[in-house]
């Protein structure tokens, strides 16, 4: 296999699935050359509880896309989600030491932005610039060579479990890759399905992933507000499984073929073929039946979701309305339902600033993949580092620090 060093690999570690989208640099931005996608065996709502199980399913997804882009992989983007992922805004001022903003001055006012009290068992995974303003002037988005004697910055921050973020990255180390960065998947979503002037106007991301449901609110070009809830298309299934009575993987297969995100869009009542547990006979079961059992929870994660902007007081703060996407947003109907519980105009983000294989990736199941792929490409180029991060070291110096701190600590 040949080796290319310039190619970029966004590596998805979901829930129900590890998808690994390899990437090829082009002029006009990048082309996907390679796909892989595998069963995840080792995760719950979006953190690593089984490492060999993981290490196994990333090995098979990594294969997979070598096969097709015919290369070899070494490093990948990795993509972070789980309960535990925490995101806030803050705000910093510094003094401008020669009447014009300098990189020192940007980088003075992040730092000062960024000094909040962080628990030991959390870290900073992203800092996101949101505005600059320089003497009561908002609404500046790069201040470099601006005139002033005060510069603030408002920015996002988002932290996440120290052992969560090591766990991903051991997972990877252990089948044999180098993660370059770990970023939040709503994020890297965002970057794969949300155009600019909907993030200008205000736009809010639902990506609902299998064990996750991941939120990000844009405003004004930046983001204002990031979440994750414990909730995503396993619990989907579960509800299938249980209700049908059938297998797990029987039901995920029925959700995929049959599932509609409500019964009342069902033009006839069809009946479908359940099999059953324990070797009995498959049923014959109304389709209405399987609706009215994915209705509901589907009809639960919209609502929390929605709960969520209202509590961060954005609900009147997207205009542009939402983009649904992940794997749960294929279902059919899904649209409509968010449409009223949102009173909200709705549509379903798939990838679409990417060539080569578009045709592939053109399915909402792979954004978060393609978004990695997207973020890899602007941080080698210097474009993503003033809109998307500004990061002073790596993720992992900083993690083993605090773990190393952590240890002797509790050892003195």
């Amino acid at each position: 296999m040949a080796r290319k060093e310039d190619l970029i690999v966004g590596l998805d570690i979901g829930t129900t699935k590890i998808c690994a989208v390899v990437a090829e640099p082009t002029a006009n931005g990048v082309d996907v050359i390679g796909i892989g996608t595998h069963a995840s065996r080792g995760l719950r709502k979006g953190v690593v509880v089984d490492i060999d199980a993981t290490v196994d399913s990333i090995k098979h997804a990594v294969e997979e896309a070598e096969l097709m882009a015919d290369c070899e992989i070494s490093s990948v983007y990795a993509g972070i989600a789980g309960g535990h992922i925490e995101g806030f805004n803050s705000h910093g001022i510094v003094a401008v030491k020669d009447r014009e903003v300098t990189e020192n001055d940007v980088r003075r006012v992040i730092d000062a932005a960024k000094a909040v009290a962080i628990p030991m068992d959390r870290e900073v995974i992203h800092v996101i610039p949101q505005e600059y303003i320089i003497d009561d002037q908002d609404g500046i988005r790069e201040p470099l060579g601006m005139s002033g004697v005060r510069l603030e910055a408002k920015i996002h921050i988002v932290t996440a479990a120290v052992t969560s973020a090591q766990n991903i990255v051991k997972c990877a180390n252990k089948a044999g890759l180098n993660v370059v960065d770990i970023v939040l998947e709503p994020l890297a979503s965002a970057e794969a399905v949300l155009a600019d002037d909907e993030r200008d106007l205000g736009v809010c991301l639902i990506d609902i992933g299998g064990g996750t449901t991941d939120i990000a609110v844009f405003a004004d070009g930046a983001i204002k507000h990031t979440c994750v809830l414990g909730l995503g298309g396993y619990h989907v299934t579960n509800d299938i499984a249980v209700g049908l009575r059938t297998p797990f993987e029987e039901a995920e297969r029925i959700k995929k073929r049959f599932g509609a995100a409500s019964a009342r869009l069902l033009g006839s009542d069809d009946v479908i073929t359940v099999p059953s547990v324990g070797g009995r006979r498959p049923r014959e079961v109304s389709r209405k039946i399987l609706c009215e059992i994915i209705e509901p929870r589907i009809d639960e994660i919209l609502t929390l979701s929605r709960q969520e902007l209202v509590k961060a007081g954005l609900e009147d703060k997207i205009p542009s309305g939402l983009a649904l996407t992940g794997g749960c947003a294929a279902l059919a109907g899904i649209g409509e339902l968010a449409e009223e519980i949102f009173e909200a105009p709705v549509r379903i983000g798939q990838p679409w600033r990417v060539g080569g294989l578009q045709d592939v990736v053109k399915s909402p199941m792979y954004a978060t993949g393609v978004g990695l792929v997207l973020y890899g490409q602007a941080q080698a180029t210097g474009r993503g580092v003033s809109r998307f991060r500004i990061r002073d070291e790596s993720i992992f110096r900083r993690v083993r620090q605090r773990m190393r701190d952590w240890f002797y600590g509790e050892f003195e």
